[in-house]
Order: structure tokens, then C-alpha cells, then sequence
């Protein structure tokens, strides 16, 4: 079986993964904020802000690491802090960065080794009060791309580029019937895509079905970053 590492699966798309992944795997997952327990699946603590966090729980052998944390926060460019940018840079690309260094002597052990990443559709499409998380995913669509180069052949990095997602760190977005719809009806398919939706192929790209990507961007966003209907 193979060990797999969740960075944030405590909500949302990393716990789905998680119970997707649980019956087939060895799933070792992190929560901060939100403690978890179940039967299959290892859950540890852990603060990917801190330069000392502890990956002793982990086996001698990974063979991929799934980094999930990450934030919401849509305010008028002229209302953002520095502050602001620096720390949702720290909890999306140097977190990312720490967890990677940590763990990828254990990844190069494996015979097939994988990493995904987060980024927004926002990214590639731009959209107004997304100057925050813009900024922070492009630096990790940058990251995948510079570590998938780096890590060929051994180690494939993609990247997974959402929508917004039905998942609790979204909620205030969802919050309504009115909400709901308006954000579905932005969507070519009419939806709001859910956590399932996107753990399903964060699944598929750590599994071995996908030998033969890296360093690609997926856009799991209901049509919206690439048609116009």
C-alpha cells in the first residue's frame, strides 16, 4: 500500500481525499485547528507556519504528499495590508515550501513519487477583490512548475486550480440560496463544484494511472476560466 501525506485534511477537500483514500492507502493527515480521529487514517498535528514542526510520525517511505491549507479573503486592493499578503504568503507558498523540504528525502525512497498543490482559477482569470490569493497561487503555480522541472524524473508535482468550492472555508460565500445560485449560474455547468469533485482528481494525480504528468495546472471550475456561454 501506499503512505500518503495530507497537509490539512481536517475539512474540505483534504478530508475527502483522506476518506477516498483511506480504504486503499496509508493515509497520514494533519489537522491544525480542527482535531480529527478515524479508523483508517492517521491524524496528526501539525502548524505548517512553524519552522520547527515535527514529521516523526511519518514511515521511512512516501510516496506523496498532497498540500491542502489554504484562505479566502476578497477585499478591495486598497483595503489589503501588508501584513495580509505576507501571511497568506507564508500559509500557501513557504508552508508548502516546508512541508516539501521536510519530507522529500522520503519521497525520493519511492519508486513513484507524487505531489499536489492548490492554486485558485483566479489566477489564470482574473477577478476583481482576488488580489490576495492571486498573488499567493500564482507564487505556487510558479513553485509546480520550478519543483516538477527539479524533481524530473523521480518526483511529479501538479497543481490543482479550483473554483470556488463547496467547503467550509467557503461558506461565508455559500451562505444563502441567493449566493448559491449567483455562484453557480457564473459557471458554464451551472454548479458549485464540491470537495468530492476535486479530491477526485488530486486522487488520480498521486495515483500511478498518472505516471506521465507533471507540471501541470488542472482547472476544475466548471467551464468558467475557459468558456464563455
Amino acid at each position: 500500500m501506499k503512505n500518503i501525506l495530507i497537509i490539512g485534511a481536517s475539512s474540505g477537500i483534504g478530508n475527502a481525499l483522506a476518506d477516498k483514500l483511506s480504504k486503499e492507502a496509508n493515509v497520514f493527515a494533519t489537522f491544525n485547528t480542527h482535531p480529527q480521529s478515524a479508523e483508517n487514517i492517521h491524524y496528526h498535528f501539525l502548524n505548517v507556519l512553524d519552522e520547527q514542526s515535527d514529521f516523526s510520525f511519518l514511515p521511512d517511505t512516501l510516496d506523496a504528499l498532497v498540500y491542502c491549507p489554504g484562505s479566502i479573503l476578497l477585499k478591495p486592493f486598497s483595503r489589503l495590508t501588508g501584513d495580509e499578503f505576507l501571511h497568506h504568503y507564508q500559509l500557501n507558498v513557504l508552508g508548502a515550501v516546508r512541508c516539501i523540504q521536510k519530507v522529500l528525502p522520503l519521497l525520493k525512497k519511492s519508486s513513484q513519487a507524487s505531489i499536489v498543490l492548490f492554486s485558485t482559477v483566479a489566477v489564470q482569470t482574473g477577478m476583481p477583490f482576488h488580489a490576495l490569493v492571486s498573488a499567493s497561487k500564482g507564487a505556487v503555480e510558479g513553485l509546480t512548475k520550478a519543483l516538477a522541472a527539479e524533481f524530473a524524473p523521480n518526483i511529479r508535482v501538479n497543481c490543482i486550480a479550483p473554483s470556488l468550492t463547496d467547503t467550509p472555508l467557503a461558506a461565508s460565500l455559500l451562505s444563502s440560496d441567493e449566493k448559491r445560485l449567483a455562484s453557480a449560474n457564473r459557471h458554464p455547468l451551472k454548479l458549485v463544484g464540491d470537495a468530492e469533485d476535486v479530491a477526485a482528481m488530486a486522487n488520480y494525480l498521486i495515483s500511478n494511472d498518472a505516471k506521465f504528468i507533471t507540471g501541470q495546472i488542472f482547472h476544475i471550475d466548471g467551464g468558467i476560466s475557459s468558456l464563455k456561454v
